[in-house]
């Protein structure tokens, strides 16, 4: 996208074998994880590695995805069969990404924070137009001519994305692939969104402030059951739902 531990815890251990893969360098890593393909509800954990140590930070917390679940979305994970993330699905994107920028209504984050910080102004827009060269992107409107037919303005009245995080989730944007994927307030709990991943606000500014690119933090986003596949091939943190 343009625009843009350890009295009474219990430790995980891994490792990791053969070529270096994208858990090597990985020293956060953010786990959502749901019953099912078709749940709202999920839960999030922090974790830090320390050495071959993996170590949760807080405690795991409520967060909600998209009306309609989850769906296989493009990030870092090797192409999966079955349902795949299509633009206006309302589904969150399942598998393993990368964070981008921070954002929040304010003109300076006003805590300390590691991610770059964009502040939203009015001409703040994401790009929902898959024939738009600007598909998939946070962007300022003014800046440049528009081709979109959709797009949504980021200063939204509900104040959903008072702060946020991007995620990095198809790139390079592919057709109709799904865009503009968030990490933002919720609505309320229970309350899916149309494909991102909502939380509390105290939760959502624990996470921003925790958040270090220098560590290459890691989400990992999909089933329970998914998530318990990829510790059969990968050692790494066990959560429980």
């Amino acid at each position: 996208m343009r625009y843009f531990l350890l009295g009474g815890i219990t430790l995980f251990f891994f490792t990791i074998t053969g070529k270096k893969d994208i858990f090597s360098d990985a020293k956060q890593l953010v786990v959502v994880v749901s019953p099912s393909k078709t749940s709202v509800g999920a839960r999030l954990w922090k974790f830090e590695r320390h050495g071959n140590i993996w170590a949760p930070v807080g405690e795991p917390h409520e967060v909600n995805l998209g009306k309609k679940g989850l769906a296989w979305g493009r990030g870092l994970h090797s192409a999966k069969p079955g349902l795949q993330k299509k633009e206006g699905d309302q589904k969150s994107p399942a598998g393993i990404f990368r964070f981008g920028d921070a954002f929040g209504y304010a003109a300076e984050a006003g805590f300390p924070i590691k991610l770059r910080y964009l502040p939203i102004t009015e001409t703040a827009i994401c790009v929902e137009d898959p024939n738009s060269r600007y598909y998939n992107q946070v962007m300022d409107a003014a800046s440049v001519t528009p081709d979109w037919k959709a797009r949504e303005s980021m200063l939204r009245q509900d104040e959903q994305y008072k702060w946020g995080i991007i995620v990095k989730h198809n790139l390079p944007a592919k057709a109709a692939g799904g865009s503009c994927i968030f990490f933002h307030l919720w609505r309320a709990p229970g309350s899916g969104t149309l494909g991102c991943t909502a939380m509390s606000e105290e939760n959502l500014l624990s996470l921003l402030q925790w958040l270090n690119p220098a560590q290459k933090p890691l989400l990992m986003q999909m089933t329970t059951a998914d998530y318990d596949s990829y510790r059969k091939k990968v050692a790494l943190p066990k959560v429980d739902y």
